[in-house]
């Protein structure tokens, strides 16, 4: 029992089981100088298990942003089923590339290419921790990315570049058909003249086109997350990809969030500007409600979380569906 959530308690999920957090899992990438690091966090029982791929952002600090991160999530995911398989990426302050690396300070391109990498790869993965092997289901995959990982994610699920200063970057599509559904958490929004002066100089890869974006995707967005240094727009500038893609289905507005969601990066992080237990449970419990029923048909966890958040919650946020 969580003392710290009032009415985000009574949005329905199963009961919590015990899970366990494997680090470090590595698996060798041509290209990198070292194995490409990941953790990997599941129930301790069962088999069958649905997968989520999870990206992280690029933060200020010098450790979330990595395998080592994002815990409230994971741990949440875990305790209800997923296997969570969280790499550090490229663009880390732990374990990436050299700040001044060709693609820095994002290396969008390279961050693809690790997931992929890691799809290819998923048995050599699995196998590695004896507690997790041949438990995994490799055709219930998902992929979660927050911020600029959810740009990753969204260039996965078909979302394409509109890159004034890179017209190679506009050729590249990323589509990944084996993940069935996708989550953007505080994803980047038009590019183009919607970016800051600072963003067009320095961040001008921050310009996705999501009118490829065709996998079922479910958008979540805080109403006060205001960055002036990289968009002239408001906080809807991060529901963009709800607006803009076929793909994208539902759009979960989170009252009072800003870039933390509540703190799905870390407890008690500078990360976090907008820390608020209760929200937080509305960002895990709705999450994952989405991820049920996106990949199991039949499963009813979101339609019964939507009417829970109406009823119960309603002053934390919304949801919006074509």
């Amino acid at each position: 029992m969580n003392n710290l959530i009032d009415k985000a308690r009574l949005i329905p999920i199963d009961k919590p089981k015990p899970a366990v957090s494997i680090s470090s899992v590595t698996l060798p990438m041509p290209g990198r100088n070292q194995p490409l690091e990941m953790r990997i966090t599941a129930p301790v029982t069962g088999t069958g298990l649905p997968i989520i791929l999870l990206c992280h952002g690029h933060g200020p600090s010098l450790y979330l942003p990595s395998k080592d991160g994002y815990g409230p999530l994971v741990n949440f995911y875990a305790e209800h089923g997923f296997a969570v398989i969280q790499p550090t990426q490229a663009n880390s302050k732990v374990a990436g590339f050299a700040p001044d690396a060709p693609g820095a300070p994002l290396f969008w391109r390279a961050r693809i290419e690790e997931m992929k990498h890691i799809l290819d790869h998923l048995n050599e993965i699995e196998a590695q921790p004896p507690i997790i092997a041949g438990r995994l289901d490799h055709d219930k995959i998902s992929a979660i990315g927050h911020s600029a990982g959810a740009q990753t994610v969204g260039m996965l699920l078909g979302a394409r570049l509109n890159d004034p200063k890179d017209t190679e970057a506009n050729k590249v599509n990323a589509y990944e058909p084996r993940i069935k559904a996708g989550i953007l958490l505080a994803a980047p929004g038009n590019g183009g003249n919607d970016l800051s002066e600072f963003a067009r100089e320095h961040y001008s890869a921050l310009s996705p086109d999501y009118s490829h974006l065709k996998t079922r995707t479910l958008v979540v967005y805080g109403d006060q997350d205001v960055n002036p240094h990289l968009t002239v727009r408001g906080a809807d500038w991060h529901a963009d990809p709800y607006h803009f893609s076929p793909g994208s289905d539902s759009l979960l507005t989170l009252f009072g969030a800003k870039h933390g969601l509540g703190g799905i990066a870390g407890y008690d992080a500078k990360e976090t500007d907008d820390e608020d237990p209760d929200r937080l449970v509305v960002t895990q419990r709705m999450t994952w409600a989405y991820l049920n029923s996106a990949l199991n048909e039949g499963n009813s966890a979101w339609s019964k979380a939507c009417e829970a958040l109406t009823e119960h919650a309603g002053h934390l946020g919304c949801v919006e569906q074509k």
